[in-house]
């Protein structure tokens, strides 16, 4: 488990995916996703299946409150491009629907991940893709952790009868 002083980061096992099930169908969370449609407990075991077979590029972890040893949330590292050793960052609070909530849980977390990707992964660069309505994130992701804008997917989302812009953000190791 990589360790903070609130929270770790645990390997997923397949006895979370029930509560990750949960957590990804709350359509305020939902509609922040690249999946939009509503996940089966089938959907989730063959997403879980298919981590087991791509093990080198997608790092997957459990969010654990340390005290209770609670599942609080989801982070991972996926789609590592060994090359120029970037990776895509997923990440959110489930628990109580904070999605990032204001308590330091999600700061904490996150920099554990961002850590464990520069540090230990020896990767250079970390994005994301978020849509312009994601504020929660956007504001986040650039404020706390200094991520940079990189450029916008026009009308990459089709959400409450709209198209979106996504924003590819991203952060490089020499500015962590």
């Amino acid at each position: 488990m990589i360790k903070g002083n609130k929270v770790g980061l645990r390997a997923l096992e397949k006895e979370d995916l029930d509560l990750l099930k949960e957590w990804r169908n709350i359509s305020a969370f939902r509609k922040n996703f690249r999946e939009v449609r509503e996940l089966s407990l089938t959907d989730q075991q063959a997403w879980y299946e298919s981590l087991q077979q791509t093990k080198h590029i997608n790092f997957m972890f459990v969010i654990v409150d340390l005290k209770s040893n609670e599942p609080i949330g989801a982070a991972g590292l996926l789609y590592i491009n060994w090359v120029i050793r970037s990776a895509d960052f997923s990440f959110y609070i489930g628990k109580d629907q904070l999605y990032i909530g204001d308590d330091g849980v999600a700061e904490e977390a996150a920099k554990l991940l961002i850590t464990y990707g520069f540090n230990n992964l020896n990767l250079n660069k970390i994005w994301m893709e978020l849509y312009e309505y994601d504020h929660q994130k956007i504001t986040f992701f650039t404020e706390k952790f200094n991520f940079e804008n990189d450029g916008v997917l026009r009308e990459n989302c089709f959400e409450g009868g709209k198209y979106w812009n996504s924003n590819l953000i991203s952060l490089l190791r020499r500015d962590f």
